[in-house]
């Protein structure tokens, strides 16, 4: 029988996964096929694996990973996907900001024909300056990269086991997974949502996680910061050497009255320390990125499963 998987990463969640659980059950009673449901959760200290440890002794369809420590939001909801075992997996987020009710439409594009299905988030009722913010960051990063990215997709969609198996076969221990689905290649349907505002708990993303992802990002495809630091440099160069030219010629012209101001020599010297700053900064996020694939450590150490 066909089967459909349904991973829904968590951490601290202990208010919303019950809800997640019977609104996931109620769209898949749509369907004759079989289905599982399969929460990852990445240590929560809230009360959520007890929970849980319920919906999975009620419900066989639930099967429970628990990680050894929280490994992150993007190693984890990665290493759920490839424990799935349906002839499709849907991925999506188990705070309700994916709606479960869209569960139908991811189907119904799968059963015509459909490797990936992506959700695109059209709207959303989070505070406007941060949706501005990622959308942002989306275009930007598009119009950098050599692959076409797709804005404002999070993750949250449906991929065919075909599509599973391939990004087994990427065997990269820090995924930029949105971008590993843009790098596939496969024509792929759109499911437009507007994303709801979270009702219960706190959202995990802050400064450093956010920060996290866009460099992410940035680094595993786009080029172009390391070759706009190479520009700037020989700008930088080609300025200064100028300028002192400038110099060198006014004071032959006005050996006596000319005097070098300290201004100038100031305001110059900080501003090539901030540019060699930040660009040497952006060279040391691709050398981390070097080193996390050349460590290459597991994506996550699980300490139980439940149901499997």
């Amino acid at each position: 029988m066909t089967k459909i998987s349904i991973v829904t990463p968590c951490y601290n969640e202990v208010g919303n996964v019950e809800e997640l659980y019977k609104r996931i059950r109620t769209a898949m009673a749509e369907f004759s096929y079989e289905y599982e449901h399969i929460f990852i959760d990445n240590a929560s200290s809230d009360g959520t694996v007890i929970v849980l440890r319920n919906l999975a002794a009620q419900d066989k369809h639930v099967k429970v990973i628990l990680n050894s420590r929280n490994f992150g939001h993007i190693r984890s909801p990665f290493h759920g996907l490839l424990q799935a075992s349906g002839d499709a997996i849907i991925e999506m987020a188990s705070d309700l900001q994916d709606p479960p009710e869209r569960i139908p439409d991811f189907i119904q594009k799968w059963e015509e024909g459909a490797k990936i299905v992506v959700g695109v988030k059209t709207h959303s009722e989070e505070f406007g300056f941060f949706y501005f913010l990622r959308s942002l960051y989306y275009r930007v990063l598009r119009k950098l990269s050599d692959t076409q990215l797709i804005d404002n997709f999070t993750g949250f969609g449906l991929y065919d086991k075909q599509v599973v198996e391939i990004l087994r076969g990427f065997d990269d221990p820090y995924p930029y997974f949105r971008g590993l689905i843009a790098d596939i290649g496969f024509e792929y349907a759109r499911i437009e949502f507007t994303q709801p505002r979270r009702k219960r708990g706190i959202s995990k993303n802050n400064f450093y996680t956010l920060y996290d992802m866009a460099m992410l990002g940035i680094t595993s495809y786009t080029k172009i910061p390391l070759r706009l630091a190479t520009m700037m440099g020989f700008i930088s160069s080609m300025i200064s050497f100028l300028i002192g030219i400038v110099y060198l010629v006014y004071k032959l012209l006005d050996w006596k009255n000319f005097t070098l101001g300290l201004a100038p020599v100031i305001i110059g010297l900080f501003f090539m320390g901030s540019v060699q700053l930040f660009f040497l900064g952006i060279v040391g996020e691709y050398i981390g990125s070097i080193y996390t694939l050349a460590v290459h450590r597991p994506l996550v150490i699980e300490k139980e499963r439940i149901n499997f």
